[in-house]
């Protein structure tokens, strides 16, 4: 119990928070018209380009998917995409051994201009444009930076409510931006905080997905995003990890881990089949590939130190006429 007598709030009930927000927002910008961006429509079309060339490289499973969905949708995804690994790229990409807290600042002062229709330059101009269009709340962009805010300055997790808040930062973003410009099938009848609930559920088993496949690699970075309560009641330190060391101990333990993550990927599938048609393989795609690396974790006997574990060509390109059967469902 605290001292101080206060409610203590767990990371779910806080992102739930956003979740309702978002889905408010969604039912109030249905009646109000927002105001038009000033920027001449070929630039525009220019700079959706690009986004799209970006995704294309980057993400070619979930780009492939994109290109089922309406042109004004599949662009707004490209340049909500192209954000996003921007933003990424800060604390991850070739400077990120330069970033300062002051440098996501300005990121964020950026976002706050995009969104007030001043973008800076032209990956901008297609995101502030989407945000017009769509209901898409800043929130969750701002969420995101936050995530990024931690990585700065963290690399362990105590338990599991602090590394559920992370993945929202990070990955559970992501949901909560995308499906306002995926929308909701006309015919759903799920309520529109469900749908964002299974939206956010997809990104969090993602991002534990990220993680369980990284271990190696976010341990020869000294970053550890596995709970620390739990790796103590399986009998496990920091040591063993650095050391690489895959025991019983160690496969008992990511059996748990691999368990929950499956558990948000069955919680997501639940809101894919509420999503408007055309915007649902991209997402199937997206789930059973993810869900795929689990399976590649546990072919590898749980050595996710020096083995990463990934989805071959191959059946990445087998996953995704099931992915497409599975949205016509």
């Amino acid at each position: 119990a605290n001292p101080a007598g206060e409610m203590v709030i767990t990371s779910e009930q806080k992102v739930y928070d956003v979740v309702l927000k978002q889905a408010a927002l969604v039912e109030k910008l249905r009646s109000l018209d927002k105001p038009d961006m000033v920027v001449p429509g070929t630039l525009l079309n220019e700079a959706y380009d690009r986004c799209g060339e970006v995704c294309a490289e980057y993400a070619k499973t979930f780009y492939l998917g994109t290109l089922l969905m309406t042109p004004e949708r599949r662009r707004a995804i490209w340049a909500i995409y192209v954000w996003c690994r921007r933003t990424d790229e800060l604390v991850d990409g070739p400077n990120a051994s330069h970033i300062t807290p002051t440098a996501l600042e300005r990121w964020e002062s950026r976002l706050a201009d995009l969104f007030g229709g001043r973008p800076y330059d032209m990956f901008d101009a297609a995101l502030s444009d989407t945000v017009s269009k769509f209901p898409v709340d800043i929130q969750p962009f701002k969420d995101m930076i936050e995530g990024m805010r931690m990585d700065l300055v963290k690399s362990r997790y105590k338990n599991f409510d602090e590394l559920y808040l992370y993945c929202y930062y990070v990955a559970g973003t992501v949901g909560l931006m995308s499906v306002p410009v995926m929308g909701i099938d006309p015919d759903s009848r799920a309520t529109t905080e469900s749908v964002y609930n299974a939206a956010l559920a997809l990104g969090i088993a993602n991002q534990l997905t990220n993680i369980l496949r990284d271990v190696g690699e976010d341990a020869r970075r000294g970053r550890i995003y596995l709970p620390q309560d739990e790796l103590a009641q399986a009998g496990l330190s920091d040591e063993d990890i650095f050391a690489g060391r895959v025991t019983d101990k160690w496969r008992a333990f990511m059996k748990n881990q691999i368990k929950r993550a499956r558990m948000f990927f069955q919680e997501a599938e639940k809101g894919v089949t509420e999503l408007n048609q055309a915007s649902r393989w991209p997402v199937w795609a997206s789930l059973l590939l993810y869900s795929r690396i689990l399976d590649e974790i546990e072919a590898n006997d749980y050595n996710n130190f020096t083995k990463r574990a990934y989805v071959s060509k191959a059946k990445k390109i087998m996953a995704l006429p099931a992915a497409y059967a599975r949205s016509l469902v």
